[in-house]
Formats: structure tokens, C-alpha cells, sequence
């Protein structure tokens, strides 16, 4: 990865501890997974597990709070993913569709503070699909936050099986293949990173995503 420092934040998609699926919290391995991968002398990762935010209960984003009333789980939140230079979102499917989970943690932030970054697609589940269907929804939905997908994807079928509970691969797991697999798309995301991270020294283009939410895609006065 060059001389390029990079900071990564992987969203894990889910506050489910019951079962179905079996094994519970099977997002978190999956999650531990990405952040063993990207672990390095020139990479800082953090997993954001919505389980350990204590965020309000009555819905109310961010950039909705005067300066410095924000609660304090939010506030730190919000600089963290500012200070970011790619994502990694990590989710399960539900009807078709990315997890309510990890949407409902995102909203809670400004496009500006994702934008003009890159993120990555990791989709999961205990059957066959491998979550892929909920990619689809993804794209979309990562693009208008401002960080946009790269174009391979990752889907894990039978998750369960590729990893154990920390993260590290099942006993049973093609490893290599595996890792072959993953490595395709964490490269193209720091490829993308370290050039976005670059420009971004010079300035952004736009001051859309710097305007108030409301009215980002209002014409400019």
C-alpha cells in the first residue's frame, strides 16, 4: 500500500443476538474477519458494532443537534468517520434489501462526512445467497451518502462455516482461496482510498456536500 497512511472504519450491520441464524451474531465474525485482513503497519481499522453505541432511541441525526449538544457516543462517532478514509460495511440481507441496522446508524450522519471517499460491500448469510441480493440496494444507498462502492463486491455464503467466532478462518476453509478472494476487493478500495485521500489535500469540488443536508440536491444560489 505505498507510504500512504490510511484510516478504516468496518460497520458491522447488525444488533441481532437471538437465533435464527445459528450461530447468533454471526455479522460479528464476519466483521472481526475484515479487520484481521486489514490490520498492518500502514492501516488503522476500527470495528463499529452498533451494540456498543448508546445512541437515543428517539431518532435524530447528527447534524440536527446545535454545535457541541450532540450526545457524547454521537459526537465521537461523527469524528471518527470524518477522520476516515474509507469504509468497509458489512451487513446481512433482509428482504432483499441491506440491513435496517446498519442504515438506521448511517442516517444519523451527513453525506459530508463520508463523501468523496471510497467504501466496500460485504454481504453475508447462513444459506446460500451469501447476502448478495442486499448488495444491490447498497450501491445505491452508499452512493448518495457520498462514499462510493467499489465495483467487486464481497458475498459469504454458509459464513458460519468460513469463520470462527473471533474471526479467524474455520478449520474446513480454503484459505487461500478465500483471502484471493477478499484481497481482490480491499485492493481496489485503497487503490481508490490513497488517490481520493490525495485530492482531497488539493480540495473538494463541490461545496454541495458541505451544505446543510436538506438541501444538498437543491439547485445552488
Amino acid at each position: 500500500m505505498g507510504q500512504t497512511h490510511m484510516k478504516v472504519i468496518v460497520f458491522l450491520g447488525s444488533v441481532r443476538e437471538s437465533t435464527p441464524p445459528r450461530p447468533a451474531r454471526l455479522g460479528a465474525r464476519v466483521a472481526a474477519a475484515m479487520a484481521r485482513l486489514l490490520e498492518g503497519a500502514e492501516v488503522d481499522v476500527e470495528v463499529i458494532d452498533p451494540l456498543d453505541l448508546d445512541l437515543p432511541t428517539v431518532f435524530k441525526p447528527h447534524f440536527a443537534y446545535s454545535a457541541g449538544k450532540a450526545p457524547v457516543a454521537m459526537q465521537r462517532l461523527a469524528e471518527k468517520i470524518e477522520a476516515a478514509d474509507c469504509y468497509v460495511m458489512v451487513s446481512p440481507e433482509y428482504n432483499h434489501s441491506m440491513s435496517p441496522a446498519l442504515a438506521n446508524l448511517l442516517n444519523h450522519f451527513a453525506s459530508s462526512s463520508f463523501a468523496f471517499k471510497p467504501s466496500a460491500i460485504v454481504t453475508y448469510s447462513a444459506g446460500q445467497w451469501g447476502g448478495a441480493r442486499a448488495s444491490v440496494n447498497m450501491r445505491t444507498y452508499l452512493s448518495e451518502l457520498g462514499c462510493l462502492p467499489v465495483s467487486a463486491m464481497i458475498y459469504i455464503p454458509h459464513a458460519q462455516d468460513v469463520f470462527e467466532e473471533d474471526g479467524s478462518f474455520g478449520a474446513d476453509a480454503d484459505v487461500a482461496e478465500w483471502e484471493s478472494y477478499f484481497g481482490r476487493t480491499l485492493e481496489q478500495m485503497f487503490w481508490w482510498s490513497k488517490a481520493a485521500k490525495a485530492q482531497r489535500a488539493h480540495g473538494l469540488p463541490t461545496k454541495a456536500f458541505g451544505r446543510d443536508p436538506s438541501q444538498r440536491n437543491a439547485p445552488l444560489k
